[in-house]
């Protein structure tokens, strides 16, 4: 098969080259793949080993079923979550990490819901029953804020999304489901039940310090290059803050990830979310574009069209 494999001697560190077939195990479907997303991990190639498959997100069609019986059968249009192979024609993944999605999807929307849109999803079931409650979600114009802020409005909630340039991105994080859009968490005129919080750092402090009683943050991720440090009694239950925490999780190690995935590709497919994918490439153009994210020249959710 052809794949886009690690080669730190040509720019970008990527080529298109032959790779062997992967061999899948008794609870792994075959699926020929059509898209991939672009995750902040696959940026990070300089830790990959030479010759590897990047990709963890991908959507496709099922080539060969799983020999155990699990998972759809062959034919059937699917989302695929790994942590590496979805930059290739085949792809081997656990039944229990595939979703199946609409006949009539657009398969390269859905290659942006495994990692996005289930760790948003999945942050949102640590925060419980949100209907009527006051959300805060930051870094709301990555793909896993973007996903975080439509599934809480749909889940009735009152959602603040903060972004660093509230001005460039305030129109569109209001359509997409936003009630208000600050720039820091600190902007907040009152406290808020639940955070998902993906940017870490000093947004994470002034996060927590929002949090009302029995309120919940869940860190889903760190682009910020500095780490927490939180003043003296932040942690402290006085002034109405008591049982407040914060919360983790893997996705890797969550169950039940295949429904998840199944009723997300549903949802974007029928128009109740929106994955605003900025850029559609070639596989071919991969090294360019890689670069072209690493540098800050691209905003948004990048595809990249697998055999094309």
């Amino acid at each position: 098969m052809q794949a886009l494999l690690v080669d730190r001697s040509v720019p970008g560190n990527l080529r298109l080259g032959s790779a062997p077939d992967p061999l899948p195990a008794a609870n792994e479907a075959l699926v020929r793949v059509v898209a991939s997303s672009i995750n902040p991990g696959d940026l990070y190639l300089d830790n990959a080993p030479e010759g590897a498959v990047p990709g963890y997100d991908a959507a496709g069609v099922v080539e060969q079923a799983a020999a155990d019986g699990s998972g759809p059968a062959v034919g059937t249009p699917v989302v695929t979550l790994g942590f590496a192979g979805g930059w290739a024609e085949l792809r081997a993944v656990r039944t229990d990490w595939i979703g199946v999605a609409p006949e009539t999807a657009d398969l390269a929307a859905l290659s942006t819901v495994p990692v996005a849109g289930a760790s948003a999803l999945r942050a949102l079931h640590r925060l419980g029953p949100i209907i009527g409650r006051r959300l805060l979600v930051t870094g709301a114009t990555g793909a896993v804020g973007r996903y975080a802020v439509q599934l809480s409005r749909l889940g009735g909630a009152h959602v603040t999304a903060s972004t660093s340039d509230p001005d460039a991105h305030g129109g569109e994080l209001r359509e997409l489901g936003a009630h208000e859009v600050i720039q820091t968490p600190e902007q907040l005129d009152q406290t808020v039940t639940g955070v998902i919080d993906v940017v870490g750092g000093e947004t994470l402090v002034q996060a927590y310090d929002k949090l009302a009683e029995h309120g919940i943050l869940v860190s889903v991720g760190h682009v910020s290059s500095a780490g927490e440090r939180f003043p003296v009694l932040a942690f402290s239950g006085h002034d109405g803050r008591n049982n407040r925490s914060i919360t983790s999780f893997f996705l890797g190690a969550c169950t039940g990830l295949s429904a998840d995935l199944t009723w997300l590709a549903a949802r974007v497919t029928d128009g109740t979310l929106t994955p605003r994918v900025a850029r559609r490439d070639s596989w071919k153009d991969a090294g360019g574009t890689i670069r072209a994210l690493t540098e800050g020249r691209i905003h948004g959710k990048v595809v990249l069209a697998i055999g094309q």
